[in-house]
């Protein structure tokens, strides 16, 4: 437990967390954070001072080479989460994702094979199987890009898979489905239900609700990664982190309106809606792998998770950071 690991994306929604875990198991940490000219590290700047004094920050750019081999320097381990993630957003602005998924992924090879790093796991996504073909979606399910964003994720593991297959690096794709809890974005489907029913909304502005999603705990999925690390059998290989379980968005929007406002409707958002080959009508993904390979397994069910997450949004310097007026895309 005493390495030094590097996080990128680590001011995000799941790298702060996993910032959190590893500093819990001991590990030394540098948080790689988008640099701004506000001196922000984003969820980062959330944690009590104490926490906070532990980590060492770096503020860079993943599409800056320099600065990511630079921020590499002296770590044995990368946990490489940084990207851009929302579907909407990646089909106006396609380029920003190839510059950021897959050129930024690029960078980070690049740099652990002239560092000689120990350990390289790269985040993939359960988006890249798109609608499932057979369930549960294991890990030679074939991959389909039904978005931009989907694609370069895609393009981000194949060339991760390259680098491990022609340079004999220490890689590993981690695949987590579909993450939530505390401090995820206001474009996910659960920040937006929850904040618009505490916010009162009466009327849920919501798009497709018959997807189905395989909902996974953050404190789990962080747990994972770091379970994925340390066991070295996992080198080589892409590992799902699900609970092998589903739920549709109506049903999910339902659980929650009943724990917050029985009163509060569904109403159909137009704009919301993904066009119709683009939107990823199942996930439901296996773990056996994950299971068979490490000695994770989820410790959350989808009630207690959600109560958890809940009761987040519920604190109002929490709520106050997000508009449920608007559709985040």
């Amino acid at each position: 437990m005493n390495k030094k690991v590097l996080v990128t994306g680590a001011d995000g929604f799941i790298g702060s967390h996993l910032v959190e875990h590893l500093l819990e198991k001991g590990y030394k940490v540098k948080a790689f954070c988008l640099y701004n000219s506000f001196n922000s590290y984003g969820w980062l700047d959330t944690f009590p001072k104490e926490k906070l004094d532990q980590i060492e920050i770096f503020m860079g750019d993943v599409r800056d080479p320099n600065g990511v081999r630079v921020a590499m320097e002296g770590c044995d381990w990368v946990f490489h989460l940084a990207a851009l993630i929302a579907i909407p957003y990646s089909y106006h602005s396609p380029d920003n994702y190839v510059d950021t998924n897959v050129k930024g992924t690029l960078n980070i090879l690049q740099a652990a094979k002239q560092l000689n790093i120990e350990r390289i796991l790269v985040t993939s996504t359960s988006e890249v199987y798109g609608t499932a073909q057979y369930v549960p979606i294991d890990e030679k399910h074939p991959y389909q890009g039904q978005s931009p964003y989907s694609a370069t994720k895609i393009g981000a593991d194949r060339i991760a898979e390259s680098f491990y297959r022609s340079f004999e690096m220490p890689i590993t794709i981690v695949r987590p489905f579909n993450t939530y809890g505390p401090r995820q974005s206001a474009r996910a489907v659960i920040p937006t239900i929850i904040t618009q029913l505490l916010n009162g909304a009466e009327e849920i502005k919501l798009g497709d609700l018959t997807p189905t999603r395989d909902l996974v705990y953050v404190g789990d999925t962080v747990r994972g990664f770091e379970a994925i690390a340390r066991a070295m059998n996992t080198v080589g290989e892409e590992i799902n982190i699900a609970t092998q379980d589903e739920i549709t968005i109506g049903e999910l929007a339902n659980n929650m309106i009943n724990q917050v406002n029985p009163n509060a409707k569904i109403v159909q958002d137009e704009q919301r809606l993904r066009p119709s080959k683009s939107e990823v009508f199942r996930l439901y993904g296996s773990n056996q792998k994950v299971k068979a390979m490490t000695d994770w397994s989820p410790n959350y069910d989808l009630t207690s998770g959600i109560k958890e997450t809940i009761e987040w949004f519920k604190i109002k310097e929490n709520l106050k950071g997000y508009k449920s007026n608007i559709y985040n895309i």
